[in-house]
């Protein structure tokens, strides 16, 4: 592979990680109430990388939308932490991300089959 088409691969894949990205946040909160700093550990090791600049910007525009709410912790390490949860016009919203994926997953899948008959 040459460079440049490793370059552009690369924003490719960029562009493919910023489009799940709402979805695996989604997915952590709704797994359990989660602090900012998990989140972004939570996607570190799942190698999607994202960064405060990304992360507090989404938080607040789902919250704006009824899709997230917030409660404030104590915390024996600082100030109180803000923990998100889903509300429950945030499960909808998750279950059809799940659906919209799950059907893309399905489509992508029968296109590389085609390919490779």
């Amino acid at each position: 592979m040459t460079k440049e088409t490793q370059t552009i691969a690369e924003t490719a894949k960029a562009q493919m990680r910023k489009g799940v990205l709402e979805y695996c946040i989604m997915l952590i909160i709704g797994n359990n109430e989660a602090y900012a700093s998990d989140i972004i550990e939570e996607m570190k090791t799942s190698h999607l990388l994202v960064v405060e600049g990304t992360l507090y910007p989404l938080l607040t525009r789902l919250k704006n939308e009824g899709l997230l709410q917030y409660q404030w912790i104590e915390s024996q390490q600082g100030p109180p932490r803000k923990y998100f949860k889903l509300t429950d016009k945030g499960i909808d919203y998750l279950q059809a991300l799940e659906n919209g994926w799950n059907d893309l997953v399905q489509s992508v899948e029968k296109v590389k089959k085609t390919k490779n008959k």
